[in-house]
């Protein structure tokens, strides 16, 4: 066996191994959406945009597309950890096709979290940051509805 093989036999097992301690601290579900993130992706001139900074310092965007009062489209970016990007991804899922009041309303931190089938206690500001992000970006959307003349230039 030559070094390179040496190699990346070291790095599957370490893989291995950090994934079977991640299984001990996450569901599932959070591993699944960390791992393969929905509907993360800047979207160009969106009818609703947030930018939050959270507690532990990580920040999310949050991007919407609007039809008729409805959530046609969310996406959202951040530079956080694993939790963090679940979070966002679950998120995402939650308001696509809800209507403004359903999604305001009803995608809470602790909705996130159920979809999630829970985080530890040290990683719950993830889904907090999630929810305030998404919020905003719906705030964000009304208020480009009532001054749409405020609008930045290149929106559409």
């Amino acid at each position: 066996m030559d070094k390179n093989q040496d190699f990346e036999k070291f790095a599957k097992e370490l893989q291995k191994q950090i994934l079977e301690q991640i299984k001990k601290k996450y569901t599932n579900n959070v591993i699944d959406h960390w791992q393969n993130p929905r509907n993360f992706e800047k979207m160009d001139s969106p009818d609703g945009y947030a930018q939050v900074k959270g507690s532990c310092g990580d920040s999310m965007q949050m991007f919407l597309r609007m039809r008729d009062g409805v959530v046609k489209r969310c996406t959202f970016l951040t530079d956080g950890c694993g939790t963090t990007i679940a979070c966002g991804s679950v998120a995402t899922e939650l308001a696509e096709n809800k209507s403004f009041p359903q999604a305001i309303a009803g995608i809470s931190a602790k909705e996130i979290l159920k979809c999630l089938d829970g985080l530890p206690e040290e990683d719950v500001h993830c889904a907090q940051l999630a929810s305030e992000t998404l919020r905003r970006a719906l705030a964000d959307y009304l208020y480009k509805k009532r001054f749409p003349w405020k609008k930045p230039y290149g929106d559409t």
